[in-house]
């Protein structure tokens, strides 16, 4: 892996999961020193994390990490409902939906198992896994790509929200319906169970999270 790329990873990381905060100064001098490499990754790192709309330019500052506003997640999830509802219908069209069933089971185990912990992790990771699956069921390379840079902004926004046990236990039955749903072969109900789960996700988003940054 190129320098620029070990750089572009790590501060993206570190913006998903908050460690950089909205407004935060990216600095090459600092960054370079912070992470142990020359100014010219870090500077290829910041141009890449512009063009994908987590860092912005700013007159007198340089380059700093954007803002999560209320417009901004409401303007995510409209893309977000325009793809995923896609997705999840081309994945229930398609002949490779047999493993779905699979992972509905296991979306269901996981609402029982969300409280316990060290579990949360693994639950982030069968979210991840249902995601795959459905970008390769729906075989559909301009969709997957597209949803690949929207799920950068999502998982910031997830951080911000932070983790509740009953939204969770909530939101595994909802990724259980999408997965049965699939499985079923039904590319509407696939798309309703899909909507159903995101209405929920911006609502408690909004309320919990954006809400709570107003305040």
């Amino acid at each position: 892996m190129k320098a620029s790329d070990k750089v572009y990873e790590s501060l993206r990381a570190d913006i998903v999961e908050w460690k950089l905060a909205p407004g935060t100064v990216l600095g090459e001098v600092e960054q370079s020193e912070r992470l142990g490499v020359s100014r010219t990754p870090v500077r290829e790192a910041l141009s890449r994390l512009v063009a994908d709309g987590l860092a912005i330019q700013q007159r007198g500052r340089g380059t700093v990490v954007s803002e999560v506003s209320e417009d901004h997640v409401e303007d995510l999830f409209v893309l977000r409902v325009a793809l995923e509802c896609a997705s999840a219908r081309a994945a229930a069209n398609s002949p490779k939906n047999g493993s779905f069933a699979q992972l509905a089971q296991r979306f269901e185990r996981s609402a029982h198992e969300i409280s316990v912990p060290g579990t949360r992790e693994q639950y982030y990771q069968l979210v991840q896994l249902l995601d795959d699956s459905i970008d390769e069921a729906a075989n559909n390379s301009y969709l997957s790509n597209a949803l690949r840079t929207l799920r950068v902004h999502l998982q910031r926004v997830r951080r911000l929200a932070k983790d509740n046990p009953d939204r969770l236990k909530a939101s595994a039955g909802e990724h259980a319906a999408i997965a049965r749903a699939i499985a079923s072969g039904n590319p509407e109900v696939a798309a309703a169970a899909t909507t159903v789960h995101l209405h929920q996700s911006l609502t408690h988003i909004m309320t919990h999270a954006v809400g709570s940054e107003r305040q």
